[in-house]
């Protein structure tokens, strides 16, 4: 007899997530199989559990009330990882096993070519991971790092299962310099997508330093099936279903950019018309927003968003007046020691900075980083940040659901 198809076993992992949710941090079984789905791509949900307003943490509101439906208030895939005592840790939602321990920092060719080498517990198939293998270990119960301490920091990773460390300020680095490798390389420039575990964001990086000097990464080897590869149908109503994810997206986007309090309104108001047929749409999270980047599309090499063709995408005119595609609005909040007035999304466009002059793609179509929750462009007409990060607050939305 013939496995069911992806699509059927979305409608057998309904019924059983639903009797087994409420256990999911409990169930300890062994190896990649004991996670209640057989997705190929479940999403890890991010370890948000606390409710903001547009600066700081508040009581969880009720539909009807302004805020409603943030990350915390939608149930997703609890992380559970697994100790196996000899420095390997194992993800019991993605089956993928990672590497405990922090070493000494490595450069992007390092990184790369020692993968090889490495026979950490006796394995001989350890590999640089892909960013979305990366990106599923990120925890946003963390809190952005203020850049001149520590004090009251938390990283934005699970801790108990993984060493950390931030970036050595003894040997002149900067504390949020606390960035780990992937394999992903920039289709559209020589950068590296790489996730800082310190302040919580996806970037593209320079594999040199200004004069010349090779940049080096905290590195962080992983084994297992690929991860992160998508399975889009475009069912012909609007909707876009990825069967290996189990989520439902909508195949357009909002049309104009809001902010984040609008962004979760406009989501109400669509699920109280019936969008599309349903009632039951969220603003996704971070790391649900990011599973469908699609990192081999760039605006400066297939004149797209970082984004499946599949889809279809509002084209803005960026702050360096070329055309361009937008940042968009998860339900995240990126909260840091100064409180919790921004929030996290996903440039499916160039990942804009100001630096030396002019406007540049300075972490690339498909980064992760935050904005004001609220407020006006207008205050930062050269960017924020080190390196000028653009800040347009009046971002785009996506609506995703969990498939029937």
């Amino acid at each position: 007899m013939n496995s069911p198809s992806p699509r059927i076993r979305l409608l057998i992992l309904a019924a059983l997530t639903t009797a087994l949710v409420g256990g999911c941090r409990l169930l300890d079984v062994v190896g990649a199989a004991d996670e209640v789905t057989d997705l190929s791509y479940p999403v890890v949900d991010t370890g948000q559990v606390k409710t903001y307003d547009a600066a700081s943490e508040i009581a969880a509101p009720d539909s009807g009330q302004p805020f409603y439906g943030q990350d915390a208030q939608h149930e997703g895939r609890t992380p559970r990882y697994r100790s196996h005592g000899d420095g390997t840790v194992t993800d019991l939602v993605t089956g993928l096993m990672w590497q405990v321990a922090v070493g000494p920092k490595r450069t992007y060719s390092q990184a790369a070519s020692e993968a090889s080498s490495c026979a950490l517990a006796g394995y001989p198939d350890w590999r640089l991971p892909t960013i979305k293998e990366l990106y599923s270990l990120i925890d946003f119960s963390g809190l952005d790092v203020d850049p001149t301490s520590t004090s009251g920091a938390t990283p934005f990773l699970d801790t108990e299962a993984f060493d950390f460390r931030y970036g050595d300020v003894s040997a002149g680095e900067r504390i949020i310099d606390a960035q780990w490798v992937s394999s992903t390389s920039y289709v559209a420039g020589q950068l590296v997508f790489g996730v800082n575990f310190a302040d919580g964001r996806i970037k593209g990086y320079g594999t040199t330093m200004p004069g010349g000097a090779q940049k080096t990464f905290y590195v962080r080897y992983v084994r297992g099936a690929a991860y992160g590869a998508n399975d889009f149908v475009d069912r012909g109503d609007g909707t876009v279903l990825d069967a290996a994810t189990g989520l439902l997206w909508s195949k357009a986007d909002s049309g104009r950019g809001m902010d984040w309090p609008s962004a979760l309104a406009y989501v109400e108001s669509l699920n109280a018309a019936a969008f599309l047929g349903y009632s039951d749409w969220r603003l996704p999270n971070a790391k649900e927003l990011q599973s469908i980047v699609d990192y081999g599309r760039s605006p400066d090499t297939t004149d797209s968003p970082a984004l499946d063709p599949v889809f279809s995408a509002t084209p803005i005119v960026n702050e360096g007046g070329k055309t361009d595609w937008g940042f968009f609005w998860t339900s995240t909040t990126h909260a840091s020691v100064r409180g919790g007035s921004s929030a996290v999304y996903i440039a499916f466009g160039r990942g804009l900075g100001y630096m030396s002059g002019r406007w540049v793609d300075v972490h690339g179509a498909g980064c992760q980083r935050s904005d004001p929750k609220t407020g006006s462009a207008s205050q930062y007409p050269l960017g924020h940040g080190p390196q000028g990060d653009a800040v347009r607050i009046e971002n785009f939305v996506r609506v995703a659901r969990d498939a029937d």
